[in-house]
C-alpha cells in the first residue's frame, strides 16, 4: 500500500508546537515509508483565515526542514465540494434545516431537563413544504445536516488501538454546510482526503468523534467501505496542563523561530514526545525519519520547557560549522571554522553565539576586577608582552604564574578570563589564547588595569 498523508492546517492563527507534532509526525511517517506528504490549506472560513498566517505558516514549515509533495487550498475547491454536496443531498443522507440558533438552545434545554441526550431531534426532516415557504419568507437560510446511519462504527486506531461509536445514538446529525453556504471541515476534509488518496490521517485525538462521522460520509461518497488508516494522537499541553493555543500564542514557532532555537531540536523533541523511547538526536532530517516509529507514540505530555532547551543545547553543539552558518549567517558572520570548533562546546542557544562573536571579533567593554587582582593581571601583561601567543602559550603561562605569583585553579584562570572575555567561563585556556591572538589579548589586558 502506498503512503500518502496531509497536514491540514487552518491559516487562523500561528502554529504552535501542538500543530508542528502533527506536521513533523506525517512528515516523518511519510518519508520513512517512501510515501508522499501533502500540505493542504483549510482556509474555508474565510472571515478568520489571513494571509499573514498563511506566510508565517510556509516559513514555519520551511524552518523546519518539512518540504511537501503537493499542496491544496480548500477555497479554491468550491465547485467539488458543490459537486459532492448535490450527490448527498440526491441520495438523501444531507437535508435542510431552519431552525435558529435559539431554537436550537431551547430545544436543548428542555431534553437536559428531561435527562435526555442533547441530540439533534430531525425535525427538519417532517418539515412541510408550507413551514419551508413561511421560514423562507422569514429570510431564513437553511443550513445542512447529514444523516448519521444506524450502527457502530469500529477501526483500528494506530495509536489507540480498536475503538467503535454508536454515533447515531450518541452525536447529532453533523451540520455539514452553513447558512451562508460555507461547506464545513467535516464535509470538505472528507472530499479532500478521497480526491488526494490520502492512505493515513495522522492528527490530534479531538478529532475522535469527526472520525467517527467522517467515516460515514466516506462510505456514502464512495459507495462502499474505504481503505483508510487513522492514528489519534494525545494532546500535547503547557507546563500548567492547559492546551496550546493558537490564540495565546502558546508555544508558537514563530515566537521559538526568532528566539533562535535550532528547527532540529524541535523536529527530534516533538518525534519522541509522548512515547518512551529516548530522543533520536541529530540534525538530519532524514536521518530522523529512519528511526521514527508512529506506533510508540502513545500518550501525550506537558511541553517541557527545559527539556527543550536542552535539546536544543544539543542539537546546537552538533552543527558543523557550514551548517551553523546557515542557520545563523548574522551570529556567525565574522566567526572561523576553528572558533567555532571552540565555542559550539559550550554555547546553549543563539544568544551565546552572539555573545562569542563578539569575544573574537568585536569592541569588549573594559571589565571591573577586585583591586586584588590587579599586580596579578599586570605581571601577566609584562610576560605576555615578551611571548608569542599558541597552543603551548597557557602551559608557558600556568608554570609561571604558579612559580612566581603564587596562583593557581580558579585563582589563576578566573581573573584572565574575565578580563579576555567578560565571562566566568568558558573554553579551556590553553584553547582560547590562541584564537584571541596577542594584540587582542594584550589590548585587554591593559584595558583593566587603572589609568
Amino acid at each position: 500500500m502506498s503512503v500518502a498523508v496531509r497536514f491540514a492546517p487552518s491559516p487562523t492563527g500561528n502554529l504552535h508546537l501542538g500543530n508542528a507534532r502533527v506536521a513533523v509526525l506525517n512528515w516523518l511517517f511519510a518519508r520513512k515509508r517512501g510515501g508522499t506528504f501533502l500540505l493542504r490549506l483549510d482556509d474555508t472560513d474565510a472571515s478568520r483565515s489571513k494571509q499573514e498566517y498563511s506566510d508565517n505558516l510556509y516559513a514555519d514549515l520551511t524552518w523546519l526542514g518539512l518540504d511537501y509533495d503537493a499542496f491544496a487550498r480548500q477555497s479554491d475547491r468550491m465547485a467539488r465540494y458543490q459537486e459532492i454536496q448535490k450527490k448527498l443531498i440526491e441520495s438523501g443522507r444531507l437535508y435542510p434545516c431552519y431552525e435558529t440558533n435559539e431554537e436550537l438552545e431551547q430545544k436543548r434545554r428542555i431534553q437536559l431537563a428531561r435527562k435526555a441526550p442533547p441530540l439533534y431531534d430531525r425535525s427538519a426532516l417532517t418539515a412541510t413544504q408550507k413551514n419551508i415557504e413561511t421560514w423562507e419568507k422569514e429570510g431564513r437560510r437553511p443550513y445542512w445536516r447529514f444523516k448519521l446511519a444506524e450502527g457502530l462504527v469500529a477501526w483500528t486506531d494506530l495509536s489507540k488501538g480498536p475503538l467503535s461509536f454508536d454515533i447515531c445514538h450518541s452525536v447529532s446529525d453533523p451540520v455539514l454546510i452553513k447558512e451562508d453556504g460555507t461547506f464545513l471541515y467535516t464535509l470538505s476534509s472528507v472530499v479532500d482526503d478521497g480526491d488526494f488518496h490520502i492512505s493515513h490521517i495522522i492528527r490530534g485525538e479531538d478529532h475522535v468523534t469527526n472520525t467517527a462521522v467522517q467515516i460515514q460520509i466516506f462510505e456514502e461518497i464512495n459507495g462502499g467501505p474505504v481503505d483508510l488508516t487513522f492514528a489519534h494522537l494525545a494532546l500535547l499541553s503547557d507546563a500548567e496542563g492547559n492546551p496550546l493555543s493558537k490564540r495565546e500564542q502558546s508555544f508558537s514557532l514563530k515566537n521559538l523561530r526568532e528566539g533562535g532555537m535550532e528547527p532540529m531540536a524541535i523536529n527530534c523533541f516533538l518525534a519522541s514526545l509522548g512515547s518512551s523511547v529516548a530522543p533520536y538526536i541529530t540534525h538530519d532530517l532524514s536521518e530522523l525519519a529512519q528511526h521514527f516509529d508512529l506506533e510508540k507514540i502513545r500518550g501525550g505530555a506537558r511541553i517541557d520547557e527545559k527539556a527543550l532547551n536542552t535539546m536544543n543545547k544539543k542539537i546546537l553543539r552538533r552543527l558543523p560549522f557550514e551548517k551553523a552558518r546557515e542557520h545563523y549567517p548574522y551570529s556567525l558572520q565574522a566567526m572561523t571554522p576553528a572558533e567555532w570548533e571552540v565555542v559550539r562546546e559550550i554555547v546553549n542557544d543563539v544568544k551565546d553565539i552572539d555573545v562569542w562573536q563578539n569575544i573574537f571579533h568585536g569592541t569588549l567593554a573594559p571589565q571591573v576586577l577586585p583591586k586584588e587582582d590587579c599586580p596579578y593581571i599586570s605581571a601577566v601583561l609584562e610576560w605576555m608582552q615578551h611571548h608569542e601567543v599558541d597552543k603551548e602559550t597557557w602551559d608557558c603561562l600556568s608554570a609561571y604564574v604558579q612559580e612566581n605569583l603564587k596562583r593557581s585553579g580558579l585563582r589563576m584562570a578566573g581573573p584572565l578570563r574575565m578580563a579576555l572575555t567578560g565571562q566566568a567561563s568558558g573554553p579551556e585556556m590553553e584553547r582560547l589564547l590562541p584564537l584571541l591572538g596577542k594584540d587582542r589579548i594584550l589590548a585587554r589586558l591593559g584595558a583593566v588595569l587603572p589609568g
